[in-house]
């Protein structure tokens, strides 16, 4: 099995303040733990820097620089990195066309291209209604096994 590290998981896996932080660090020693091959776009890692590098009064973490580098390499070191591939715009507009989405969706649309193209199975993320359209297994971190 492999999966994807959604960015929500990401986030809270990183910030210690979070209420779902210890949930989102237990469900991926549990995956690891079961082999689970853990896989990050390069969309995460963006998404990511986005997010903890926001001011706090823009909905960011307003981490400095450097602690965000520190994560950054972090992750770098403990997940598979999949780059952008060649073809997953083509998916990506397939997905958008026939689901017909729109607004901040499109981009979970484009981490499930860039699923299908590496042939990954699965996303870890907390935000399950998200991705159930596209038919790829969906772990939810706050589940029972997620």
């Amino acid at each position: 099995m492999s999966a994807l590290i959604d960015t929500n998981v990401l986030v809270r896996a990183a910030d210690p303040v979070d209420p779902a932080h210890q949930t989102a660090i237990e469900a991926l020693i549990r995956l690891r733990r079961a082999g689970t091959a853990l896989w990050v776009a390069a969309q995460n890692v963006i998404e990511f820097w986005n997010v903890v590098t926001r001011p706090v009064s823009s909905n960011g973490l307003g981490w400095p620089i450097e602690v965000a580098l520190a994560e950054r390499r972090r992750i770098e070191r403990l997940y598979r990195l999949e780059p952008d591939e060649p073809g997953i715009y083509e998916k990506w507009r397939g997905l958008v066309d026939e689901h017909r989405v729109g607004g901040r969706q499109v981009f979970d649309a484009r981490l499930v291209a860039i699923m299908l193209i590496a042939e990954i199975d699965g996303i870890v993320t907390f935000n399950r209604a998200d991705f159930t359209r596209y038919g790829v297994a969906v772990l939810d971190p706050a589940a029972p096994g997620g």
